[in-house]
């Protein structure tokens, strides 16, 4: 991904919060101008997410908006971002440009909602499924390569356990379920990982069973993430095979929006997704001496 394409996902988040905080404050546009001396067209222009605010401008308007204590410190560090990459990431430069940028904005999104066709999600895969996945689709990669990606994807699923966790909402093809990914063992350990992690609050994992027949899941997984109090997905990530991309544009971020609306209704309730991942795990443990 190039660097100009993640500043301008950043330069459209900016511009929505700065909405949101003058419309909290119920101010018109000329009404922050006068207050502010920051012209009227310039506003306008940093609404629509065609300009991105100088520091003092951005000052200007949080000062005017009552923006205070770790609520402005994250929009300056977006503001920040906007210019630069910032990746928190010790390891950012061995990796990805377009993995690294998918990091760093999960790591800020404050909901997930994750469909998955083959594959039990990354962020709730256990080290051994990851180590399998990777080294089965990456089979050119050297082992050091394997060894940091899975690194990467442990350190990712801290987002799960910290102070204030995202919230995660999955949906998954059951064939992720069944497909012996490193073996009976290592699929069964996957399995209880899986089922527990979903009893928890803020995840939610739901299967789509075989006998749903064709659904919208098919051509391939995606991520839509949501931001603090964002009413829609503002960011959808794709992953296929022929490369990963960012998806910013309203009409692509709606069709995967309805998709994933869809692959819920066909998809069983968390309850009979638990009771699956259960049995299947169960019936694993039987033969799993001898996988």
């Amino acid at each position: 991904m190039a660097k100009s394409q993640i500043a301008t996902i950043r330069v459209r988040r900016l511009a929505s919060e700065l909405v949101r905080f003058r419309e909290r404050k119920r101010l018109s546009i000329k009404a922050v101008a006068d207050a502010t001396g920051v012209n009227e067209v310039t506003l306008r222009r940093i609404e629509a997410r065609q300009a991105r605010p100088q520091k003092r401008t951005l000052i200007a308007l949080l000062d005017a908006y009552a923006v205070r204590g770790d609520e402005r410190e994250k929009i300056v560090a977006l503001a920040r971002g906007a210019q630069e990459q910032g990746w928190i990431r010790p390891y950012d430069a061995e990796l990805p440009d377009e993995y690294n940028a998918f990091i760093q904005f999960e790591s800020e999104a404050s909901e997930l909602k994750k469909y998955e066709s083959l594959f039990v999600p990354g962020l709730l895969q256990t080290e051994d499924y990851a180590r399998a996945v990777i080294g089965g689709t990456l089979r050119t990669a050297p082992s050091s390569e394997v060894e940091l990606r899975v690194r990467a994807r442990m350190e990712r699923q801290s987002i799960l356990t910290r102070e204030e966790p995202v919230s995660l909402r999955v949906a998954m093809d059951e064939a992720a379920l069944r497909r012996l990914v490193g073996g009976a063992d290592v699929m069964r350990a996957q399995l209880d990982h899986l089922a527990k992690m979903s009893m928890e609050p803020h995840i939610q994992v739901q299967v789509i069973p075989f006998t749903a027949g064709v659904h919208p899941g098919m051509p391939g997984s995606f991520v839509l993430m949501n931001f603090a109090r964002s009413a829609e997905p503002e960011i959808v990530w794709v992953d296929s095979h022929v490369g990963d991309m960012f998806l910013e544009k309203p009409m692509q971020i709606a069709r995967l929006t309805t998709a994933f609306d869809e692959l819920i209704a066909q998809a069983s309730s968390p309850a009979e997704s638990l009771a699956m991942i259960t049995t299947l795990r169960d019936r694993l443990g039987i033969s799993g001496g001898t996988g």
